[in-house]
């Protein structure tokens, strides 16, 4: 299974680009994860962590992702390596983002009519289920 599920701060606006072939929108951007643990005595940690999001999302994190702000992201870890004009191999690691959620609290003041966060985030209560168990004759332990 490659699912990763992250919280982070992005370190810039995501960058929007648009592939050559399909003319389809593909937004980048990074995301700052603090790691969970600090040492005594050294300043908290994080990583750098690139993301892309493809599309509809794309088009959703350009538009309401900005520096800064937190948000968390859904996805799954690729791979992918290319050959520069100079014939070097180049080698990238990124999250392919599926689901992308606000995680900052809201403003003082902004009401929840006009918030897109309450709008986009009840897209995970809304999800179908992987499975449903109708009585506990069918689970097998």
């Amino acid at each position: 299974m490659n699912k990763v599920i992250l919280m982070g701060r992005l370190t810039r606006d995501p960058e929007v680009r648009y592939t050559q072939t399909s003319n389809t929108l593909v937004a980048s951007f990074s995301l700052a994860v603090n790691r969970r643990f600090v040492r005594q005595g050294e300043e908290r940690q994080a990583d750098f962590i690139n993301i892309v999001a493809w599309s509809k999302l794309g088009e959703f994190c350009s538009k309401y992702f900005k520096k800064g702000q937190q948000v968390g992201i859904i996805g799954r870890i690729q791979t992918r390596t290319w050959d520069d004009d100079n014939g070097v191999k180049h080698y990238v690691t990124e999250v392919v983002a599926e689901e992308a959620y606000f995680a900052d609290s809201k403003k003082d003041g902004e009401s929840s009519s006009s918030s897109f966060e309450n709008t986009f985030g009840t897209t995970v209560s809304n999800a179908t289920p992987e499975f449903t168990v109708a009585s506990d004759d069918d689970l097998p332990f």
